[in-house]
């Protein structure tokens, strides 16, 4: 930092030490224009006059009183005007007094609004002009008098100019930060959001995945002793479902990775192209599972395609966790107008309902035989909600009369946010 930087840094941390130095140097010149005689034989000469006594305390009350102008700017136009009066009607020769009034009217024309500073300004200019001109010791045309004048309206017009690009450069400012609080906001909510929509990736891919192992692990370690063939094509069932979980959590968390990262994953977010696939994992878990879809050739949005599948996917999961061993789901994919509907359908016991499967008051009670959550309380019809809403789209799950749970999602075609087919 220079030292004039350093300087202006100083003086508006110490104002009064700066207009102690203004007053200063208007006294000064006060002092110096007193001896000008503007009107001797060779022109403007120095030292052809000499200030009085009453001259010279008027300078000193004029300055000294700017010291004060920016804690009582009106207060010191007052004074300094009064100054400037006296010095007008007694002064001879004249004293520039009224260069004090000329700065205090600067002063309250660079702190007051245009309203004030037109109102007083015109009052300081007439009465100062008027006085010089009726009551001086000058004929009223001259210079002096229409100096007076043209000074004091110069000053009121370069005092409102400051103040208006000081109002300019605070609106610019307020703007910026503004500006800048928004950027703020904005940058929290999408990491909010982003966090949300990796949690309902993570949540989707680990249930599914981890649940099929858990009984797949079951069936090998129930049947090791008795039947190890079968066992043995368990645990083909739990590699198979353990590899297709940590290929998904690698492009999952692939997406992290900064863009243009050449081991940046590649592969496509999963979509109903793949549901044959995923209705096959359950079934070799033992769990039934019919397929039904009305949507072939049906091109979906990328955002549109990843969440009927996880719909599915999550609803199942759901079914082979907590419908019973002995429960079959019926999948159907259709067109109806400018949505997709997809129902997932269940024969469980039932049990828990729709709070107990999605984490609510149920769940606290422990899993029932249906409740739909992991223990201790799940988010899978939560995250279903949030990805389908997103969408535009609406989602309703609850348990079906006689028995069983039904899970049902709406989803435009056409859906508003495209920026989520982004995900995995």
């Amino acid at each position: 930092m220079s030292t004039i930087e350093r300087t202006r840094d100083w003086l508006r941390a110490h104002p009064l030490a700066l207009d102690a130095a203004l007053a200063a140097g208007v006294l000064v010149s006060m002092v110096a224009g007193s001896f000008v005689d503007p009107h001797g034989e060779n022109g403007a000469s120095w030292g052809a006059r000499t200030p009085g006594a009453l001259g010279l305390t008027l300078m000193v009350l004029g300055a000294a009183a700017l010291v004060f102008r920016r804690r009582a700017p009106m207060t010191v136009l007052a004074a300094t005007v009064a100054l400037s009066l006296v010095e007008l009607v007694t002064g001879d020769p004249r004293a520039p007094v009224a260069m004090s009034a000329v700065v205090a009217l600067y002063t309250v024309a660079s702190t007051t609004d245009r309203p004030t500073t037109w109102r007083v300004g015109l009052v300081t200019m007439t009465v100062l002009t008027a006085v010089a001109m009726l009551a001086g010791p000058m004929p009223w045309y001259a210079q002096e008098n229409l100096g007076i004048f043209a000074w004091t309206g110069m000053a009121a017009a370069a005092g409102d100019a400051v103040r208006s690009r000081r109002a300019f450069v605070h609106a610019i400012r307020e703007r910026a930060e503004r500006a800048e609080r928004t950027r703020e906001e904005e940058a929290r909510r999408r990491v909010a959001e982003e966090r949300l929509r990796i949690a309902r990736d993570l949540h989707d891919v680990v249930a599914h995945h981890i649940a099929l192992v858990n009984v797949q692990a079951g069936v090998a370690a129930h049947v090791m002793d008795k039947r190890p063939d079968q066992a043995k094509e368990a645990l083909a069932h739990v590699r198979e479902a353990s590899r297709s979980a940590l290929n998904e959590l690698r492009a999952t968390v692939g997406l992290l990775r900064q863009s243009g990262d050449p081991e940046a994953p590649t592969e496509p977010a999963p979509g109903l192209a793949r549901l044959d696939e995923l209705a096959d994992t359950f079934r070799n878990a033992g769990m039934p599972v019919e397929v039904a879809r009305s949507d072939q050739g049906l091109s979906l949005p990328a955002a549109v395609d990843l969440a009927a599948y996880r719909v599915i996917q999550e609803a199942l999961t759901n079914v082979r966790k907590h419908a019973g061993p002995d429960a079959k789901a019926e999948v159907s994919v259709v067109r109806v107008g400018p949505n997709v509907e997809v129902t997932v359908l269940d024969g469980g016991p039932g049990g828990g309902g729709e709070a107990g499967r999605d984490g609510g008051p149920a769940a606290e009670e422990g899993p029932g035989p249906h409740d739909g959550t992991a223990e201790g309380g799940g988010h899978g019809l939560l995250g279903m909600r949030e990805r389908v809403t997103a969408l535009g789209g609406s989602c309703t799950a609850g348990p079906r009369y006689g028995g069983g749970f039904r899970v049902h999602a709406i989803l435009p075609v056409k859906n508003r946010t495209p920026a989520l087919g982004d995900s995995v």
